[in-house]
């Protein structure tokens, strides 16, 4: 489930679960529920995609704490937390903490629809940013510095000039760099590299 995703549902009332997971598989989301924000933690190492819907408001650990948790975890999932209308201030506290989105209770569908998908959509980008600096990460200093050259608008022959090395080793490491990277095309990559700060 760790690279999947799943929106996780935390609520210590049965019948708001129960709720909540039928809305979202009818609507072809993936769901998971979780009794406590403490049963959801002892399985959130490690998750990359999806997002978290939980109560702000529960035996034990609260919404808010959670998500402080979370963060002191590294796991950087959207957090979107439900709110009763006398804890709207807890609500806004959790926003500055980090928290993408809160609703009041009582919501209808739609509404809880369009703050999941943001929050999915907002996770899905910052899995992929993740990706994209493991990938980074993963070149050598010399592989960085051709892409640095090819960021640059450089010809292979500038680049070669530069560095020191031959027009066709610029070659080879041009294409290790696109085979690393998953690009299909100079564009593509360029268009990683900038996404991930390569400048």
């Amino acid at each position: 489930m760790n690279g999947e995703a799943a929106v996780h549902v935390i609520d210590d009332d049965e019948a708001m679960r129960d709720s909540l997971s039928f809305l979202l598989d009818s609507a072809g989301i993936r769901s998971a529920v979780y009794d406590s924000a403490e049963e959801f933690l002892g399985r959130a190492e490690g998750l990359t995609a999806g997002c978290v819907l939980t109560d702000v408001r529960m035996p034990g650990m609260s919404g808010l704490d959670l998500v402080r948790r979370l963060h002191d975890m590294g796991v950087k999932l959207p957090v979107v937390v439900m709110t009763g209308h006398a804890d709207v201030p807890l609500a806004v506290e959790a926003m500055k903490a980090g928290v993408s989105d809160f609703i009041e209770k009582p919501f209808d569908d739609e509404t809880m629809l369009k703050a999941v998908r943001a929050a999915l959509d907002r996770g899905q980008e910052d899995g992929d940013r993740v990706e994209l600096l493991r990938k980074i990460d993963s070149l050598s200093a010399r592989e960085r510095q051709v892409l640095e050259g090819l960021v640059a608008g450089r010809a292979n022959k500038v680049i070669a000039y530069d560095l020191g090395i031959s027009p066709r080793t610029v070659e080879v490491y041009r294409a290790n760099l696109m085979t690393k990277m998953g690009a299909g095309s100079l564009s593509e990559l360029v268009r990683m590299a900038l996404g991930a700060g390569v400048a």
